[in-house]
C-alpha cells in the first residue's frame, strides 16, 4: 500500500494557478474565513465592518467610503455606472479588449449614450482621444477606463486619466478589477472618483466580493441618478456605511478573509506590494523574450504577461501539456483565441512562483514540438529576481531591475 500511495499521481500531483484570477489564496486568509458565521446585524459584526473600512481606505489610498458588494468585480463596475447615471446620459468608455467591451454593453443595457474610444487589442488608452472626447461631450457623466485590460495584458495611464477627467463634469470610473493592489493606483493623489475591483485577484481572496470607492464628486451625482437599480444602487451602500453596516446580507465569512488579507497587504506596504508585482512581471517578460517568444501588448501590465503563441505550436496541445502537470494559465479570447497565452504572477506570488511557471512553459513548449534550450528562460528570470533579498526588500529590487525590463515603453 505504501508503494502504491507514493506512486499514485492522484495524490502527488500539485496544482498551480497562474491565470489572472481567481488566484491562489494564502492559507491564513482561508483559515480566517473558516471561523463561525455570525449574524451581520449583531454587535459582533460592527467592529469587523469598521476595521475593514479603515483598511480599505488605506489600500485604496483614499478618504472616500468603500462599498463592499457580494458580487464579482463586474458587479462593482456596473454598480458604479448605474449609480451616477440616468437613462440617456452620455458616458465615455475605453474599449480595447474583452472587459472594455463589457462596460460598453452595460452602458447600452441601461440606455446610456455610450461614446466608445475603441483601440486595437493590445494598445493602451489614447489620451489625446480621451481629451478630444471630453471636449466634444462636455455633458458626459462618466469616463470608464480599464487600468489593466486582462484579456490582452495591457495597462493604461490612469494618473493622466485622473488629470484629464478632473477638469470636466464627468466622474472617472476605473475598472481595477485585476489591477488593484498590483498596479500603482493611489486614488486621491491621482484624482480618481470611483475605483472598482474584485476580491479574487491581487486582494488574495476567493471570488465573491466587489469593492467600489466613492468620491464626493461621485456622491453628488448619485443623488440625481435615475438608472433603475436596487441591489446595485450605491446610494444604499453609502447610507449603510454611515451606520457601520451593509444594506443587504453580506458575505460574512469573506469579510473575515478580507480583513486578514488586508492585514497582510498593508503590513507589506502598498509601495512594496506594487514593487513586488513590477519585479515579478519583469522577470516573466525577460524569460519569455529569452525563449524567443514575442510579447503581445504594446504596454504590458504587471498583472499578466500576454505572449504570442509561437509558430508551429498548437495552443491546445501546449495548454494540455501544462494542465497535465497541474499548471493553469489563460489563453486568448475572441479573435485572440489560440493566438496568445497569458501567465500571471499576481497577488500571493513570490520569486519561486515565477521560476515555476517559466520552467513549466519551457517543458510544455518542448513537449509541443518547439526546440527549447532548457533553462534559458529560467536564467533570464533569475537575472531579474536575484536582485530581491528579504533584507533589502522589494523597493530596492524594483529600482535595481528597471534596466532589465525587455519592454522600454511600459507603464510598469
Amino acid at each position: 500500500m505504501r508503494a502504491n500511495f507514493y506512486g499514485n499521481e492522484k495524490y502527488m500531483k500539485k496544482n498551480y494557478i497562474f491565470a489572472p484570477g481567481p488566484t491562489e489564496v494564502p492559507s491564513e486568509v482561508l483559515l480566517a474565513g473558516a471561523r463561525a458565521t455570525i449574524h451581520h446585524r449583531s454587535a459582533d459584526f460592527t467592529p469587523i465592518f469598521i476595521r475593514v473600512q479603515e483598511q480599505l481606505r488605506q489600500a485604496f489610498r483614499t478618504d472616500a467610503p468603500v462599498a463592499v458588494i457580494s458580487s464579482s468585480g463586474t458587479g462593482a463596475v456596473e454598480a458604479a455606472i448605474v449609480s451616477v447615471c440616468s437613462p440617456g446620459d452620455t458616458i465615455i468608455v475605453f474599449s480595447a479588449g474583452k472587459f472594455g467591451e463589457r462596460w460598453v454593453e452595460i452602458g447600452n443595457t441601461y440606455d446610456l449614450n455610450v461614446v466608445v474610444l475603441k483601440s486595437e487589442w493590445g494598445k493602451p488608452l489614447d489620451l489625446a482621444a480621451l481629451a478630444a472626447a471630453l471636449e466634444s461631450n462636455p455633458e458626459a457623466k462618466a469616463v470608464v477606463v480599464t487600468q489593466t485590460e486582462t484579456s490582452t495584458g495591457t495597462v493604461s495611464d490612469i494618473k493622466e486619466v485622473g488629470r484629464l477627467v478632473q477638469n470636466s463634469k464627468a466622474v472617472s470610473i476605473v475598472d481595477a478589477v485585476s489591477s488593484f493592489a498590483a498596479e500603482e493606483l493611489p486614488q486621491d493623489a491621482w484624482g480618481i472618483d470611483m475605483v472598482c475591483t474584485g476580491s479574487q485577484k491581487a486582494v488574495m481572496l476567493p471570488p465573491g466580493l466587489g469593492l467600489v470607492s466613492i468620491s464626493e464628486k461621485a456622491q453628488a451625482l448619485m443623488k440625481d441618478s435615475k438608472c433603475p437599480a436596487y441591489y446595485f444602487s450605491l446610494n444604499k451602500y453609502l447610507k449603510s456605511v454611515g451606520k457601520d453596516t451593509t444594506p443587504f446580507t453580506p458575505a460574512v465569512n469573506l469579510f473575515y478573509s478580507l480583513e486578514k488579507a488586508l492585514d497582510m497587504i498593508l503590513e507589506e506596504g502598498m509601495e512594496s506590494n506594487w514593487a513586488r508585482h513590477k519585479v515579478l512581471a519583469r522577470a516573466a517578460r525577460a524569460a519569455m523574450v529569452a525563449l524567443g517568444l514575442d510579447l503581445f501588448s504594446e504596454s504590458p501590465s504587471v498583472v499578466v504577461t500576454a505572449v504570442n503563441v509561437p509558430e508551429g505550436v498548437d495552443w491546445g496541445v501546449f495548454n494540455r501539456e501544462l494542465k497535465s502537470r497541474g499548471i493553469t494559465i489563460a489563453g486568448g479570447q475572441d479573435d485572440l483565441k489560440g493566438k496568445i497565452f497569458r501567465i500571471a504572477t499576481l497577488g500571493y506570488s513570490n520569486i519561486f512562483d515565477v521560476t515555476t511557471i517559466v520552467s513549466a512553459v519551457e517543458i510544455a513548449l518542448a513537449s509541443s514540438g518547439r526546440n527549447v534550450e532548457f533553462g534559458r528562460g529560467v536564467a533570464a528570470a533569475l537575472e531579474v529576481l536575484r536582485h530581491y533579498s528579504p533584507q533589502k526588500g522589494w523597493l530596492a529590487a524594483e529600482e535595481a531591475t528597471r534596466s532589465l525590463d525587455p519592454v522600454a515603453n511600459t507603464v510598469a
